[in-house]
């Protein structure tokens, strides 16, 4: 005030004086010092929740505590359709108000600390809503997503299935010898892939396989609450950030198509190289607390045994596999990983499939099929083609199955089976697959329909002639010559 009377204006008086140009006003129009406690402000405009209040808001809120403000609001306006609507931002500052002085008592979080080496943490999340596209098709897959609690160290591992044991233990041990070391515990929540989940008891839900996972390694599996998240909290709370971080890298990437599986593969562990490289510090400090572990990887898959059917192939987890036709009759032992199933005959690994995935929203079988194991069969039987059960998924490439229809437009039904049949022949008989189909995208677009005698013209290996060998035969008398010593003229 001394400075306003010396001719100072508020602003240059409050900014001597330390006070913002706010409270400089404030103090030349108030009759009260800073020291003088306030007086309560008063309400300057009526209350529009005045007349129902305490007659209906308080009485709703009291039986139903977990109301939602919006909702209170429709049917105060359904009672009372005089209300202004835009009462709403007033009556949910009143509701928490009250909520903060009658409400029930809330849930509280206890923070925990987390000792290095002490514990690890599973999970899985979806990733099928970011779009990825491997080898032309939009992948539906989830991610395994390992933790660490004390330094934050993570691993992801791209899974085809579900949360299947399989995926848990490959996923697993890949994190374990990522990172060099196993923790005290590995936590998960209720897994089916680790928990039966028949009962309230944790220690009877434990399966065999997943406790001798855990034994392997030397950790001791413990698991959260039934429907408690937050108790997971150190690895759910990773999700979201780590879905939106592997969103962004796509966006930079320019294109979330991927060659193959293993490039999109390689694509998350970078991401998760490049997250662990940012807390190397702490990571190392944990290391050196953590577990040795064993000099081998323990079982990360299912076995079961499959008959071979007359129709070359067999049946499991309802996808249909085809098999070559030798093995007709046969029963093979299979092990069941994510992405693959091998096949072993006898102590023989016979052959590896890639795993298929049964179509559970309709409830229909999957096919898993490999057109050289059933060509000698089909070019027998051509006709098998145009009622096969899995026709679509016979044909490798787009291409032939353009190929088809095209034929089938234009021909008979004979016809266009029997060419169909002798095109995928000369794809399997000359390795040309790739190439053929290039050349049949090509007579399509162009309106001509495929000609085999021009085609196995083009592909077939060219002959090449024999060389002529001419050998002379040399005369007997040379072997006598070489026993014969010649001594030269005497002296």
């Amino acid at each position: 005030m001394t400075l306003r009377i010396e001719g100072a204006t508020p602003q240059q008086a409050a900014a001597r004086s330390g006070f913002s140009t706010a409270t400089g006003y404030r103090l030349e129009q108030g009759s009260y010092l800073p020291a003088v406690e306030r007086p309560l402000r008063q309400r300057r405009r009526p209350d529009p929740l005045e007349a129902v209040w305490d007659a209906e808001v308080v009485p709703m809120l009291a039986a139903a505590p977990g109301l939602r403000a919006v909702a209170v609001l429709e049917e105060l306006g359904r009672r009372h359709p005089e209300l202004d609507p835009g009462i709403r931002r007033t009556l949910e500052r009143r509701i928490k108000l009250w909520r903060g002085l009658h409400g029930p008592e809330q849930e509280v979080m206890f923070r925990q600390t987390h000792p290095p080496g002490e514990q690890g943490l599973s999970d899985f999340t979806d990733l099928a809503d970011l779009g990825v596209i491997v080898a032309g098709r939009v992948l539906d897959h989830i991610l395994y997503h390992f933790r660490l609690a004390h330094s934050g160290f993570e691993h992801g591992h791209v899974i085809l299935g579900g949360e299947s044991y399989s995926a848990l233990a490959v996923g697993l041990q890949n994190a374990l010898f990522a990172l060099g070391g196993a923790p005290l515990q590995h936590r998960t929540d209720s897994l089916s892939a680790a928990f039966r989940n028949l009962d309230h008891d944790a220690i009877e839900d434990l399966t065999t396989r997943y406790a001798n996972l855990c034994a392997h390694f030397d950790m001791t599996p413990t698991r959260n609450n039934t429907g408690v998240a937050h108790e997971n909290g150190t690895i759910e709370s990773s999700h979201g950030h780590t879905k939106k971080t592997i969103a962004d890298a796509l966006l930079l990437r320019g294109s979330r198509a991927f060659e193959n599986l293993t490039a999109y593969r390689q694509f998350i562990d970078e991401h998760f190289a490049r997250h662990n490289a940012r807390r190397s510090k702490a990571i190392s400090i944990e290391r050196a607390t953590l577990r040795p572990l064993p000099n081998d990887r323990t079982i990360d898959y299912e076995e079961t045994l499959v008959g071979v059917t007359s129709s070359s192939g067999f049946v499991l987890r309802k996808v249909f596999y085809t098999v070559p036709a030798r093995m007709i009759g046969q029963r093979l032992r299979v092990r069941l990983y994510d992405d693959r199933l091998e096949c072993f005959l006898g102590g023989s690994r016979v052959l590896t499939l890639a795993r298929g995935r049964a179509d559970h929203a309709n409830g229909k079988h999957g096919h898993v099929i490999d057109y050289h194991h059933v060509i000698h069969a089909l070019r027998r039987k051509p006709a098998a083609l145009r009622n096969l059960v899995y026709r679509d998924q016979l044909f490798p490439r787009p291409a032939y199955a353009r190929a088809y229809e095209a034929l089938a437009k234009r021909r008979s039904d004979k016809a266009a089976c029997k060419i169909t049949v002798e095109l995928l022949g000369l794809a399997h008989d000359f390795a040309c697959e790739a190439e053929l189909a290039r050349v049949l995208e090509i007579e399509l677009d162009a309106g001509r329909l495929p000609s085999l005698d021009l085609l196995r013209e083009r592909f077939r290996p060219a002959s090449t002639s024999m060389p002529m060998v001419v050998i002379k035969a040399v005369s007997l008398g040379l072997y006598d010559e070489l026993g014969t010593i010649n001594r030269g003229d005497a002296a």
